[in-house]
């Protein structure tokens, strides 16, 4: 039910909110202190109904980061790759853009950070979903040198608490086009 609540609200916001949204998204993250420490920046291209993350990637790319994207590799596992421009993303399962196939695989660990999607997030740093799993899979809860997550998304999206299961790992900090909210103890 939320996730339609949600999915619905977000079909609302316009292009161009959504653009400036982004933009106002990369502000944000181009002020962490994450981001100088950060080895590589692992990001999403984000649907339609999401906050726009095109501006975030480029100006990481100005700043010399290495940037990372995931797909979906064989089994359903998604893993990352490293991306140096826009136009190498194409269209892969569920037409969503991620870096082709013979790129190599890159796992993102201590020192680096993920920027991740969302239906929604609660103050305590956790995540609803689409529902696949595969940023839960991707990211368990107490693996051994696990990358910051930072959850991206809309104010609204943003609610007080949320449900969650043991295979859930919380975001070490939420981003919204108004503010960076760290999680105490993720």
């Amino acid at each position: 039910m939320l996730r339609a609540v949600l999915g619905a609200r977000r079909r609302t916001v316009s292009t161009a909110v959504a653009e400036a949204a982004g933009r106002m998204v990369a502000a944000q993250i181009l002020t962490a202190p994450e981001i100088e420490a950060a080895v590589c920046v692992g990001l999403y291209a984000s649907l339609p109904d999401e906050v726009s993350t095109r501006v975030c990637f480029e100006s990481l790319r100005r700043l010399g980061c290495e940037c990372l994207f995931p797909r979906m590799a064989e089994g359903g596992r998604m893993v990352f790759a490293r991306v140096g421009a826009w136009d190498q993303l194409a269209p892969g399962r569920f037409g969503v853009l991620e870096p082709p196939a013979r790129e190599a695989a890159v796992v993102p660990g201590a020192g680096d950070l993920v920027l991740v999607p969302g239906v929604a997030f609660d103050l305590r740093g956790h995540r609803l979903g689409r529902g696949a799993g595969s940023y839960d899979a991707a990211f368990p809860p107490g693996a051994a040198e696990p990358p910051l997550l930072f959850g991206v998304a809309y104010e609204f999206q943003v609610l007080e608490s949320l449900p969650y299961g043991s295979r859930d790992r919380r975001m070490d900090a939420i981003v919204t086009e108004r503010t960076i909210r760290r999680v105490q103890g993720a």
